[in-house]
């Protein structure tokens, strides 16, 4: 079933080509919205897999708005989605 998931530090299209080119072995084709905030990603997944997805997002850096952390965590994936903005404007 195709949803879309709000997603924190996801900032361009940089940050969008990473996301891209890491989920779509494990969940297939993304798409990604930076035209609305909090950004939007659209992808076809199964129930089961929601909880795969979100973890794989903040291990990028990128977790779901409202996902509760703590300091730390915060801090962790917002770094995290630092460098993989980089590496997706460098893929670009």
């Amino acid at each position: 079933m195709k949803r879309t998931f709000q997603v924190q530090n996801l900032k361009c299209g940089g940050c969008a080509n990473t996301l891209r080119e890491k989920l779509v072995g494990a969940f297939g084709e993304v798409e990604v919205n930076l035209e609305v905030e909090p950004r939007e990603i659209t992808l076809d997944i199964d129930e089961e897999k929601i909880s795969e997805l979100g973890s794989t997002l903040k291990q990028l850096g990128y977790p779901f708005v409202g996902e509760e952390m703590g300091f730390v965590d915060t801090a962790s994936t917002k770094a995290k989605s630092f460098v993989s903005c980089a590496i997706g404007k460098m893929q670009s």
